[in-house]
């Protein structure tokens, strides 16, 4: 039976699998005209040069063209494309890989998807290129300004099994960050909050209510007005430490969503978030080994910011 949420209807271009976009349950027209006031980011002249290369298709594999209606339910599959990429001046690392998994030390600034200007420099996509692995998809994500450890699914025949862990918590993470030093906030402590989204930008903040973020949170060590911390999630909410850690008065040092929006210019590296995505253990589903990866990644050294 035909899986319409199966992108394979247009192959993986340079290691690059075809964005979906699924059409509204009422509408009338033509798809072009839809496409366009849709995805207005893609000119209307760029939809036709794609749709006559064969590029637009939909989710029984047939290729779309000028005149192609609108059909309310469908999903359309295409190419996602950038005018101008700039390279990210970082490398990842592989770690470990067998038939099932691949475990990548990610560097800071760089995502793990594609979204907003990367594509190609996105971990995903490099590692499939690299590696020559077409179904690779994460298995978690961490943010772009994140360093450290992400865990990717080889194959989807067992890709479910290693997101279960993720979902019913059976991942253990410990993250390391540096942030102020607060002498009079007793540590360590468990940090159980509500976290929503904000409506500014992608930002979450706190709110009052039954807590759905919990972090361990204890000092490793500190130094003058710094220090350095263990951080260890037992959820997984979006910007779940960044938040937190701000909320308490700890704001990450190099953080520019938390406490205020402070964008540096493109290409500019050098104030990374210093947050690491230390280690990741788990009992494997499949081989049923105990897996412990740790980073050979490191944040900046305590006296270099009390110099600072």
């Amino acid at each position: 039976m035909h899986n319409p949420h199966d992108p394979r209807v247009l192959p993986m271009r340079d290691g690059v699998s075809p964005s979906c976009v699924v059409l509204p349950s009422t509408g009338t027209g033509l798809l072009l005209d839809f496409l366009s006031t849709r995805l207005p980011a893609v000119p209307r002249a760029d939809w036709l040069r794609r749709m006559e290369a064969g590029e637009v298709v939909d989710e029984h594999g047939v290729p779309a063209g000028a005149a192609t209606p609108f059909t309310p339910g469908l999903r359309y599959y295409y190419y996602r494309e950038l005018a101008h990429e700039a390279p990210l001046p970082f490398d990842e690392a592989v770690l470990f890989q067998d038939e099932h998994i691949v475990v990548a030390d990610k560097p800071h600034f760089m995502p793990v998807v594609p979204a907003g200007r990367y594509l190609q420099q996105t971990l995903l996509v490099r590692l499939r290129r690299r590696l020559g692995l077409s179904e690779l998809s994460p298995v978690h994500r961490i943010d772009a300004g994140t360093a450290g450890l992400v865990l990717l699914s080889v194959q989807r025949a067992t890709r479910g099994r290693y997101q279960a862990l993720f979902r019913d918590r059976a991942v253990r993470k410990v993250y390391e960050a540096i942030a102020p030093w607060r002498a009079d906030l007793p540590l360590p402590r468990v940090q159980q909050t509500r976290l929503e989204e904000s409506g500014h930008f992608f930002r979450m903040h706190e709110v009052p209510g039954t807590p759905n973020a919990v972090t361990s949170i204890e000092v490793i060590e500190h130094l003058g007005g710094y220090a350095r911390y263990r951080l260890e999630p037992v959820t997984g909410r979006r910007h779940q430490l960044r938040v937190q850690m701000a909320a308490l008065g700890l704001p990450l040092v190099g953080d520019t969503l938390y406490p205020e929006v402070n964008d540096p210019p493109p290409g500019d590296y050098s104030n990374p978030l210093q947050l690491l995505a230390q280690t990741l253990a788990f009992d494997d589903p499949v081989t049923t080994q105990r897996r412990h990866f740790t980073s050979a990644l490191r944040l900046r050294p305590l006296a270099s910011l009390r110099q600072a």
